[in-house]
């Protein structure tokens, strides 16, 4: 398996059920910074890399860590070389996690920005800042155009692609490959700052580019699915506006009901149950719907009610799910 974006959220949950839930030997790819000097002690994600090697290996599974640039060419023929060389064996599987705030055009150089922004209207709403614990209202103005073009050039499914179109050329690619690209939608509640946001326009560029890679992988008998995922606590979804608040009401009733789910919860679900599983669950655009449990009509009506009670002065208290939203904040 082949994890782009495999250092931590969404990325690193799939890397873990992969090689702990199905014994795969996983090839990860991410952007990291190493420590540097005592006070500069690099990034999460680098010593995510590296434990999970540990754990693996201790289990006798394959991990090869590439610390690189995933939008570049180097960094794609590195892993092809590294797969033809000594994978001993073809991908069954290309995961696409890659979430980022800066892209540099393989070809042009050129550095493009991605913004979490609205379109065509201003939206205002409660929102927690998790480094000072503070509850506020929070205003987001709307995207321009440029905004919105170099969200979807970084976030979209053009990268994707290219990946794809590389490891295909390659010949590293198994019979019967599976592709897949995490999705949100969300509700009418977080519709306005997502689903019709930058981030949603991006989102929904990478359903175009799975169609390509659908003709793509034809004659290999492949397949690209867009995962609508739920919504879970992330490095990349603390830091949408109003995401944290959203995310305390509902986790605290999903928990109440017994349908809660960490991100690893949500990704062993994901590959055992849906798309290798019989339980899968498809929209009438093909994608996978695991989100169809948040998104029952009678979580999210009781979510927008406890939303509405949420203060500054309740928001970390037990009204809300704000413990379980801070623990897997934390891990």
């Amino acid at each position: 398996m082949l994890i782009i974006g495999s250092s931590s959220s969404y990325g690193l949950a799939t890397r873990i059920t992969l090689a702990f839930g199905a014994g795969a030997d996983t090839i990860g790819v991410s952007f990291e910074k190493g420590p540097k000097s005592e006070k500069n002690l690099g990034t999460a994600g680098w010593y995510n890399n590296i434990y999970f090697k540990q754990a693996a290996e201790a289990e006798g599974l394959v991990a090869k860590n590439f610390v690189q640039d995933a939008f570049s060419h180097e960094t794609k023929q590195d892993v092809i070389q590294y797969i033809k060389d000594e994978f001993d064996g073809k991908l069954n599987l290309v995961v696409y996690s890659l979430a980022s705030s800066v892209r540099v055009d393989p070809d042009s150089g050129e550095r493009f920005n991605s913004v979490i922004k609205s379109i065509d209207q201003t939206v205002v709403g409660p929102n927690v800042d998790i480094q000072k614990q503070d509850f506020y209202e929070h205003v987001l103005e709307p995207a321009t155009e440029e905004e919105i073009a170099d969200t979807v050039k970084v976030m979209g499914g053009e990268d994707w692609q290219l990946w794809m179109e590389a490891l295909k050329e390659a010949d590293v690619l198994a019979d019967g490959v599976q592709t897949v690209n995490y999705s949100y939608l969300g509700s009418d509640i977080n519709k306005p700052y997502y689903g019709d946001g930058t981030l949603g326009r991006a989102k929904a560029d990478c359903e175009v580019k799975a169609d390509n890679i659908n003709d793509l992988l034809a004659d290999i008998n492949g397949k690209a699915t867009i995962v609508v995922a739920t919504a879970v606590t992330t490095k990349a979804s603390s830091v949408i506006p109003f995401f944290p608040v959203y995310c305390m009401g509902l986790y605290r009733v999903m928990t109440d009901n017994g349908t809660h789910e960490t991100p690893i919860m949500h990704q062993d679900r994901i590959y055992r149950d849906m798309l290798y599983g019989n339980n899968s669950e498809y929209d009438e655009k093909g994608r996978l719907r695991p989100d169809s449990w948040e998104l029952n009509p009678e979580v999210q009506a009781a979510t927008e009610a406890l939303i509405e009670k949420i203060n500054g002065d309740n928001f970390n208290s037990d009204l809300t799910g704000y413990d379980v939203f801070m623990k897997e904040y934390k891990t």
